[in-house]
């Protein structure tokens, strides 16, 4: 029998706190989300390895790490509306939610909103809303965000998104081409509308597909 709980706290030590997250309340929450509920039985012990795993609909689950890196940056805190844009499995929008007041998770494929749904309404994650659409049109319906995370890259950083920050609200996503290493970037949107940004290193994600995204067919450079 697998001891979950083993692993993840072996995680959160190890792949997390051990690379400089010191956040208690992030690290709490990691150790409180249940990563193998979030992934397929079929991986076992992998669910807490120091990779992406493979979800439904030809998606991935990030490295914990770079979740955990996501939103440490994005100084996301209790009392704060957040959007994440790639719902994917739920799990970051789970982990988010034992930190902020309300999550509101947009995802673009029909598949993975249904299990996401399922999933996070199973585990008792009441203040995550999972919302299908296109991500980089953001979701006005919930705004204006303190803090939006975009688990996939772009190009550039959708216009919406930024539209739908509060002053002094921060945004975290990857940009660059749609194959190969793309830069991690934060931008801080200040009180007069004007934006800030700071590159936080190399990342690879899946690209943003959307209105204000690549689009399906885009030629992978």
């Amino acid at each position: 029998m697998t001891d979950f709980a083993e692993l993840r706290e072996r995680m959160v030590e190890r792949q997390i706190a051990a690379r400089g997250i010191g956040d208690p309340a992030l690290l709490d929450a990691f150790r409180k989300v249940p990563r193998e509920e979030f992934v397929s039985s079929e991986y076992g012990r992998q669910v807490y390895g120091d990779h992406p795993l493979p979800i439904a609909a030809g998606q991935t689950i990030s490295q914990p790490y770079i979740v955990a890196l996501m939103i440490e940056a994005a100084r996301i805190a209790p009392g704060d509306r957040v959007l994440e844009v790639g719902a994917g499995s739920g799990y970051a929008a789970a982990v988010i939610s034992r930190v902020a007041q309300q999550v509101t998770a947009i995802e673009r494929k029909p598949e993975l909103v249904a299990e996401a749904r399922e999933r996070l309404e199973r585990l008792g994650y009441s203040n995550v809303t999972i919302v299908e659409g296109d991500g980089t049109r953001g979701w006005p319906g919930g705004a204006p965000y303190d803090a939006i995370l975009a688990a996939a890259s772009g190009s550039h950083i959708p216009q919406p998104l930024i539209d739908q920050l509060a002053p002094g609200g921060r945004l975290v996503m990857p940009v660059g081409g749609r194959a190969w290493v793309q830069q991690l970037v934060k931008l801080t949107k200040l009180a007069d509308g004007r934006t800030e940004q700071e590159n936080l290193g190399e990342v690879r994600f899946v690209p943003l597909i959307g209105e204000e995204g690549w689009s399906e067919g885009a030629r992978q450079d």
